[in-house]
């Protein structure tokens, strides 16, 4: 079970990261199944793409658990890339956290529409890591390089109200009209002028996101240097244990 649920709905590609007892914590398996079924939409059939997470979550970043997370960091920033590339709409329905590599695939999606109550947090550095799945170009096109020095240094929660002021997301929405709004949005776009779409990608991600690639590549050199840290050791104890950590920059 890779945890990734999919279906075609006329126009519409519907992916769900479908692990909610683990507020759809993302694995290695999970990451190459939404791969592939973002590739999927390259048909024709397929206008525009929705990402959304089951139960309270979106995503709560990777998985610690150290389960099938061999090659994690290379298969999110393939998945990122993929979005990105990709030649139609990809909206992010955010409801609940979108924490981590959460909030780098939320990020990575033209449009995200969060509900009041979502909130993103870049968490990395609790645990001794750096932003990883292309978060570290992402988050700085999106509100710029002092406030996504603020995210990742310090992995404050920001709510969505503020993400919203801060231009990181495109919609905010009541809870209560969520689903709505979000369904109202994707119909809109799967009827929209789709190769229209496509170009305006392109040009806004040569505008904003030519360093992705480069970007990505520092991130999965770091990540492979720091999860070898004691910090990094003392972070995911600490998680574990619901405790403050006690790094000591080592």
């Amino acid at each position: 079970m890779t945890s990734i649920s999919c279906e075609r709905e006329g126009a519409v590609l519907r992916i769900r990261l479908d692990r909610p007892a683990k507020l759809n914590a993302l694995n290695t398996p999970m990451l190459e199944e939404l791969l592939a079924r973002v590739s999927d939409a390259s048909s024709d059939e397929i206008r525009v793409v929705l990402l959304t997470g089951a139960g309270r979550a979106f995503s709560s970043g990777g998985d610690l658990s150290g389960s099938k997370t061999k090659g994690t960091v290379i298969a999110a920033l393939e998945v990122v890339r993929a979005i990105t590339d990709l030649r139609k709409p990809v909206v992010a329905g955010v409801h609940g956290p979108a924490a981590g590599l959460g909030s780098s695939l939320a990020l990575a999606c033209d449009l995200v529409v969060a509900a009041r109550s979502a909130f993103f947090q870049l968490a990395f550095s609790k645990v001794g890591l750096m932003p990883d799945g292309g978060a570290s170009a992402l988050v700085p096109a999106a509100i710029g390089r002092a406030r996504a020095a603020r995210m990742a240094l310090l992995a404050e929660k920001i709510p969505a109200a503020t993400a919203f002021e801060w231009g990181m997301i495109s919609h905010l929405v009541d809870d209560a009209h969520y689903q709505d709004e979000l369904e109202s949005l994707v119909q809109a776009l799967a009827s929209g002028p789709t190769m229209s779409y496509g170009w305006i990608k392109r040009a806004l991600g040569e505008a904003t996101l030519s360093a992705l690639p480069a970007v990505g590549g520092t991130e999965a050199v770091g990540q492979a240097v720091l999860v070898r840290t004691d910090d990094f050791r003392e972070g995911t104890s600490a998680f574990a244990d619901r405790r403050p950590p006690q790094f000591r920059g080592r």
